[in-house]
């Protein structure tokens, strides 16, 4: 079995700490690899580590097409190495490895490559002053600094690189913490940031805790943005830290969401019926903007939950690494008992279970964290299930008789990260997704996302955007430059053009 030390300054050295930890796999139990256990020094090292090679120039100062090469090259070896980094992660995470084969591992891939070749093309502006030609005024964009990364469990590798490739691209050093439910993949991203040619510091990985190594990233001086994965309250946590810094850092932030999708009567039905279970189970419902509030018309309410059902009891456990399997676990026993709780809850406030609202247990199941997928009817809005995310495989059912009122419905959340609908209406789609409160919209099929799109969620769902040249934007500072061409010659003042 492995053991996985710190990566700091393009060394694995061991945590302050002395203390080690240990990731098991949530399908099977089976112990994976062992870590060092970083502490608040640790952290304290890498950021001193990560800003010591900002400064230096090593990296910041590299010409844009030097260090795409590198980042290309960081890509390469990954991708050298897929079976392994996509065996890691399924087993790491309790996903089926074809969800891995299928999306975290190209996205990961995917993010390097492109945000490498984004970088060629950073430039800046010229802003024409006519009224005053003497004058020259330019926009240059430049990296921030230093780069705090705190990634999630539902995507390991694919959500770091999301941020790490732009922050990367831009000319920014980084320091990076993965769950601790989940360090194989980003611990493995060591090997590659070694073998690719990142000059030391540039890269540091810290293992640990959040509530120490975390925070202790967040709110570490020499940091200057912190990009996060993760909940609302971890999200509001990093506010707070942010606030009470002595440099306020600008904050990244992809948080929570509860995502609503109307169904209308003329939805192209079957494709409707699968695209809402992938929906809801893909990750085994462990993802930010999964639709797990449907808003069905009144006049296929029975017809569509009928057919979902027999839908939805499709999707059984199995061996996450058979290429078959559809549903994997949840990340621990101690989530899924937590959306249990919730679902017997809402049992006890008024709503009725459809199916599912247990554990699988027997054969494969018992291995692991499977939770039959979820359906809720007769739920209402003053309901915890209705306004909370689960982050598990379980959907709150609504019927509606206008679209104005599925609208109404869709919007009343305190998230905003993305919102669905299925109508063969052109009319209804334009009006649909003006109205719709979501960073992003998904008309016809479930949540998804594309590399060079912006992401990003509204009110509680988050700050910030990921993805695309506005994602690559977030990672670099503007700089405005006004020279007074003609200063100390003013007889030249009305004779200087640009």
């Amino acid at each position: 079995m492995k053991h996985y030390k710190l990566f700091i300054n393009n060394k694995w050295v061991s945590a302050s700490t002395g203390e080690t930890f240990a990731t098991y796999c949530p399908a099977n139990g089976q112990m994976l690899a062992t870590f060092e256990k970083g502490g608040v020094d640790d952290a304290d090292k890498a950021c001193l580590a990560a800003r010591a090679s900002f400064e230096n120039g090593s990296w910041s100062d590299m010409e844009n097409n030097e260090r795409a090469k590198i980042i290309l090259k960081a890509a390469d070896i990954i991708e050298r190495r897929w079976d392994e980094f996509c065996e890691a992660e399924a087993l790491d995470v309790g996903k089926p490895i074809s969800e891995v084969t299928s999306a975290d591992m190209p996205f990961s891939i995917f993010a390097l490559r492109y945000f490498a070749n984004l970088a060629r093309e950073i430039k800046g502006e010229l802003i024409h002053i006519p009224e005053e030609p003497y004058f020259h005024d330019y926009l240059v964009y430049e990296p921030y600094g230093v780069v705090g990364i705190l990634s999630p469990y539902n995507y390991p590798l694919h959500l770091l690189t999301r941020s790490l490739a732009p922050a990367l691209a831009a000319g920014n050093t980084v320091v990076c913490k993965a769950s601790s439910l989940t360090p194989l993949t980003t611990a493995m991203l060591g090997e590659v940031i070694l073998e690719a040619g990142f000059p030391p510091g540039v890269v540091n990985i810290v293992s640990g805790p959040g509530s120490t190594v975390g925070e202790a990233i967040a709110s570490h001086k020499e940091v200057d943005i912190v990009a996060l994965t993760g909940s609302e309250g971890i999200g509001r946590r990093l506010l707070e830290l942010s606030a009470r810094s002595e440099v306020i850092k600008k904050n990244i932030l992809e948080l929570g969401g509860k995502g609503p999708v109307i169904v209308e009567p003329d939805c192209n039905w079957k494709p409707t019926v699968e695209k809402i279970a992938e929906g809801l189970l893909s990750n085994s419902g462990q993802v930010c903007c999964a639709q797990t509030r449907l808003l069905l018309h009144e006049s296929i309410y029975d017809k569509f939950l009928e057919d979902l059902v027999v839908e939805v009891e499709k999707w059984q456990p199995g061996d996450i690494l058979d290429p078959k399997t559809k549903l994997g676990a949840v990340i621990n026993k101690e989530q899924l008992d937590k959306f249990d709780h919730t679902i017997k809850d809402a049992v006890v406030s008024g709503a009725k279970v459809l199916c599912g609202g247990e554990r699988f247990t027997g054969g494969y199941a018992d291995k692991g964290a499977f939770y039959k997928p979820t359906i809720l009817t007769n739920v209402d809005t003053s309901m915890k299930c209705f306004h909370e995310e689960i982050f598990g495989p379980v959907l709150v059912v609504l019927k509606y008789s206008t679209l104005d009122e599925a609208i109404k419905l869709a919007n009343d959340s305190k998230y905003g990260l993305g919102a669905g609908i299925f109508t063969e209406n052109y009319r209804t789609i334009n009006y649909a997704s003006r109205k719709l409160k979501g960073g992003t919209i998904f008309v016809n099929t479930p949540n998804m996302a594309r590399m060079n799109a912006p992401f990003g969620g509204n009110k509680n769902s988050g700050l910030g955007r990921e993805y695309g040249l506005v994602g690559l934007h977030e990672y670099l500072r503007t700089k405005n430059t006004f020279w007074n061409m003609a200063f100390g010659y003013p007889e030249e003042q009305g004779q200087i053009y640009y």
